[in-house]
């Protein structure tokens, strides 16, 4: 049945059954839905369910899409939990004091996770993800260092890498503190210890070290970092905390690799963030941030607030938030304990390594990374292959619904564009078969193309948090 197109409407039809007779108290859906300004009239609930279902079949399937970090697949236990909870304010504390003590028990887990010299004596909090939980970090760096008096006019910076994720430069451009990042050299994609050594000075609020690059999912190497500032203050006396963005790396390593250590046993660790959406294995979004100590964390970031009839101290910058998330963290981290983690975590590595092997064998292309840090490895095509670049590798996955991002490397590898596949609980062994089987079904025609097809960058898979 063709439906009729208003005159301020979308002319592209909507694909959805006209709900009549008295079904529909409201009428009819003969057009489009507005996309600019409110209906006039109510419609049904199931209308405007399917009107919404239909378009969103639109997405991309996020099970699918290997350039995301962020979980696509719970058990149903945990999503009716989370439909239990979306109503409650994560922020209200005291009208909700079991939620609240919910996060207070995943915080202490984290602090024992991550080797605090006392677990009861850590701080933290969620919050809306890494990139908040990282604002805060940077915040309690700069106020440390605001503490011991700087020359007036004296502006702070901050010490990383380039490969830092960008809510370390819009930390830097909101608070006013300027960035100094180590450029790639080689074949070496992120931070090195002595050359941000180097970078620090007395304005030096910190050094960022990142435990998996979302470049190409390596470590940071965090104990030789803290080694070099240590070195720095046995020569100049300057002593520069590091503040340790684990926003992926912080739910691998403490189950895959143990004996590495990056975390609060380093006593130059004042912070550590992780997103608990990511590898901590819950839905979007949230994240979390500690701080070894109540010194790490100034008193005049923590606000005390006479809230709906309770005293309730937050540090957070968003306030209102469901608390979802947060149960579901909890019950994740019951579900699966320090061996599921390790089960589930070895699974998803075992795959990317697997993965990476079996494109290595194809000839086609360079691994930069194998998968045996993160999950998460990256490659670019051989030098010997010129008919086609990992652009038009990404846009011809695409075609079969996979999404791949391509992207350029930043200082000083611009000249290096790479390919990048995120593996995560969910992506299993039969989905990497047909990943590659897909993959190698259209190397032959890439092969017969005179040149490189995808000129507008723009239009390819680009990167991806």
């Amino acid at each position: 049945m063709p439906l009729h197109k208003g005159p301020q409407h979308d002319e592209r039809p909507v694909s959805v059954n006209p709900f009549l007779g008295p079904a529909n108290p409201v009428g009819d859906m003969t057009e489009a839905p507005p996309k600019h300004r409110l209906p006039d009239t109510p419609m049904a609930p199931s209308t405007a369910y399917q009107l919404v279902h239909d378009e969103l079949m639109l997405d991309g399937n996020a099970r699918l899409n290997l350039a995301t970090f962020v979980t696509t697949w719970m058990e149903p236990e945990a999503g009716r939990l989370m439909a239990e909870c979306r109503d409650k304010n994560m922020i209200d504390k005291d009208e909700y004091p079991r939620t609240a003590e919910l996060e207070r028990r995943c915080v202490a887990m984290l602090a024992d996770l991550w080797h605090a010299p006392d677990p009861a004596a850590a701080v933290g909090c969620s919050t809306t993800g890494s990139s908040e939980a990282c604002m805060l970090a940077g915040m309690a760096l700069k106020r440390r260092w605001s503490g011991r008096a700087p020359a007036r006019g004296a502006r702070p910076n901050l010490v990383m890498g380039v490969n830092v994720q960008v809510c370390w430069d819009k930390f830097c451009t909101f608070w006013e503190v300027e960035p100094r990042q180590v450029p790639m050299e080689g074949e070496r994609f992120h931070l090195d210890p002595r050359a941000a050594a180097e970078l620090c000075d007395e304005n030096t609020i910190g050094v960022v070290g990142v435990l998996g690059s979302t470049f190409d999912g390596s470590y940071e190497p965090i104990a030789d970092l803290c080694a070099a500032l240590d070195e720095l203050q046995e020569r100049t006396g300057l002593d520069v905390p590091v503040h340790v963005d684990g926003a992926s790396g912080a739910m691998v390593a403490p189950f895959l690799d143990e004996d590495l250590v990056w975390d609060f046993r380093l006593p130059r660790v004042a912070s550590v963030n992780t997103s608990g959406h990511k590898y901590g294995l819950v839905y979007p979004g949230v994240g979390w941030v500690l701080w070894r100590d109540a010194d790490a964390l100034p008193e005049e970031l923590v606000f005390r607030v006479n809230y709906l009839g309770g005293d309730m101290p937050t540090f957070a910058l968003n306030f209102s938030r469901p608390g979802a998330q947060v149960v579901a963290q909890y019950y994740t981290f019951l579900r699966l304990g320090r061996d599921g983690y390790r089960a589930v975590q070895q699974a998803a590595r075992d795959v990317a390594r697997g993965l990476a092997e079996r494109i290595g064998a194809l000839g086609d292309f360079r691994l930069l990374t194998r998968g045996d840090q993160l999950p998460v490895f990256a490659f670019t095509t051989a030098d010997d292959v010129t008919a086609y670049d990992v652009f038009d590798v990404s846009r011809r996955m695409r075609e079969s619904g996979w999404l791949v991002p391509a992207y350029t490397f930043p200082a000083n590898r611009q000249d290096l564009s790479v390919l990048r596949v995120v593996c995560r609980n969910g992506f299993s062994e039969d989905l990497a078969d047909v990943f590659a089987e897909d993959l190698t079904r259209l190397l032959p025609g890439l092969r017969r193309q005179p040149r490189p097809l995808t000129h507008d960058r723009n239009a390819a898979t680009g990167f991806h948090h």
